[in-house]
């Protein structure tokens, strides 16, 4: 009975309890929905809402960073969850995250007739896997946080079933991404039979002495296939293909959540199982990971550079497209890491990266879902003139765009991309820090000429309409887009109009196929849903405190947090 008893091993419900508490209120939120009556689904969000705060409270007795559970009986310092300061800063991105995401969605939900129950499920259950897996030391359990934190993904983008750029998107997004897991589980197994163990601590020891060539040879294998599984969920080039039209098709919301939650969820793998993992193959993992930083920033940023402002849904390609350069220059202290002698300070630029970009990105997207209420194309040239029209909403995006860029007001933005490139710098990594200089030269011009958008007034577009000959060629060639898109999202019917507050024949859509003037995109007046208001407000203060005291996150760029 003893010997039995031995191998039980006991659970620190505390430090389990962000993704516990947070799968708890999703299998609530579920059972309820059924019980709810159809007038009162809003209230399953407003609880979803509570249930992801309640988490992130949770999180209060783990500032220590220093617990620990499931641990192997036989060694007490071998565990599979632990809850150290890097578990803990990233458990507080991915909920505060999810929490903004829940806010974007509440108006989303009704407005786009999503099946509530449904919906709250399946965005809890998915924060609830990214919560586990930065805690994860493990490479069962990281293997397993990541598909929960990913399947739910795949149905929140496909929810709207009516809609065919949502189900290709779904469809997309699910075949490359079981490819990928399918590949990385393979490189798992392979590390597995050359080592004999799945703790992140004992493979690290075992790949540093493997006395067997052979050994040597298919563990080299396995760390090269389960990087290239962390590296789709991070979108790095050339396994991003799936990112534009995933994000043009899911729900706007969804689409904020993937930009933000999905990259913490690949990118706390990909740094548990390089510096934690497979330290002694930095060799192999450290170049690999900077050319994936070089080609992902500069594809991500050309092809953002290319999106033209008349095209639909321009606007969340171009945040699409914007994501994947910012993958690659959070991949750069990754790569530094294989470099430095000490890898744990290293990664600690990519922390204080992600939460700037989490806070501005997420605020980007709300922004750009209040547009969408008006203008389901969601084109660039539809945020001309916003200032005039909703001066608070225009003053965030031209903010959370001067952070993404690195420019002033958004200190924060400045401060973020200098730890990165000095990380690059520190590790010898010259070539890479040129690249990432040139890149942030090239994403300065969209990001800017957004923010230009948004401050032109109707009356200077009217005077280039009025002027020569070749400007009104120009005006003429606008209206014919126009007219272009136009058809398009009448064609179309409930794709384009499912996007909008009331359907393809409720007033919103008729406000978006109204007449407009030549070259003009003119935002309809609408109420400001209060929860998208509350998540743009709250992403703007985040990013203000951040850049009046770039500290607060500049601390993790110089502390070990691993």
């Amino acid at each position: 009975m003893s010997s039995v008893t031995s191998l039980v091993q006991s659970v620190d419900w505390v430090a389990v309890a962000p993704p516990t508490l947070t799968a708890v209120v999703a299998l609530a939120v579920l059972v309820a929905d059924l019980f709810v009556p159809q007038d009162r689904k809003p209230l399953l969000g407003w609880c979803a809402i509570g249930g992801l705060a309640l988490a992130a409270l949770s999180l209060t007795p783990l500032v220590a960073g220093d617990r620990r559970t499931f641990c192997l009986t036989t060694d007490p310092g071998v565990c599979s969850y632990t809850a150290d300061h890097f578990a803990v800063v990233i458990q507080f991105l991915v909920l505060a995250g999810a929490l903004l995401t829940a806010l974007l969605s509440v108006t989303a939900v009704e407005d786009q007739r999503l099946p509530a129950g449904e919906f709250w499920f399946l965005l809890l259950s998915s924060a609830a896997g990214a919560a586990l897996l930065p805690a994860s030391r493990d490479l069962a359990t990281l293997v397993i946080a990541l598909e929960v934190a990913s399947l739910p993904a795949f149905a929140l983008v496909g929810l709207r079933r009516a809609n065919r750029l949502s189900s290709e998107a779904a469809l997309k997004f699910f075949l490359s991404s079981v490819a990928a897991t399918a590949v990385m589980l393979l490189g798992v197994s392979f590390v597995y039979a050359a080592t004999g163990s799945l703790h992140l601590s004992r493979v690290a020891t075992a790949l540093a002495d493997l006395p067997d060539p052979q050994l040597a040879t298919l563990a080299t294998a396995g760390v090269a296939l389960t990087l290239v599984g962390f590296a789709f969920k991070t979108a790095a080039v050339p396994f991003h293909f799936w990112v534009p039209d995933t994000y043009v098709g899911a729900p706007l919301p969804i689409a904020a959540y993937l930009s933000v939650i999905g990259k913490a969820v690949g990118f706390s793998g990909l740094i548990l199982v390089t510096v934690e993992g497979f330290p002694s193959y930095a060799d192999i993992w450290g170049p690999a990971v900077a050319v994936l930083a070089a080609l992902t920033m500069t594809v991500g940023n050309v092809a953002a550079l290319r999106q033209a402002p008349e095209r639909a849904h321009s606007a969340v390609r171009l945040l699409a497209w914007s994501s994947v350069g910012q993958a690659g220059y959070l991949l750069v202290p990754i790569a530094a890491a294989g470099y430095a002698e000490d890898a744990a300070h290293a990664i600690g630029s990519t922390v204080a990266y992600a939460l700037m970009y989490a806070a501005v990105n997420l605020g980007a997207f709300g922004v750009a879902a209040l547009v969408a209420r008006t203008n389901p194309a969601n084109r660039i040239s539809d945020y001309r003139g916003l200032y005039a029209q909703r001066p608070l909403a225009a003053l965030a995006l031209g903010f959370f765009l001067l952070c993404l860029a690195g420019l002033p007001p958004g200190i924060i933005g400045l401060f973020a991309k200098v730890t990165v490139f000095s990380a690059a710098v520190d590790a010898g990594l010259a070539w890479l820090a040129v690249v990432m200089a040139v890149n942030v030269v090239i994403a300065l011009y969209y990001y800017l000429q957004w923010t230009a958008v948004l401050f032109r007034t109707a009356g200077e577009t009217a005077g280039a309409e009025t002027g020569e000959g070749a400007v009104a060629g120009e005006a003429e060639a606008g209206e014919r887009a126009e007219a272009k898109v136009r058809a398009t999202v009448g064609a179309a019917g409930g794709e384009e109009g499912a996007t909008g507050a009331a359907g393809p024949t409720g007033p919103e859509g008729a406000r978006t196929r109204a007449p407009e003037t030549a070259g003009t995109s003119r935002l309809p007046q609408a109420k400001v849903p209060a929860p998208v208001a509350a998540a743009v407000a709250l992403a703007a203060v985040l990013g203000i405190v951040l850049s009046g005291a770039p500290q607060l996150v500049l601390r993790f760029a110089s502390g070990a947090l691993l």
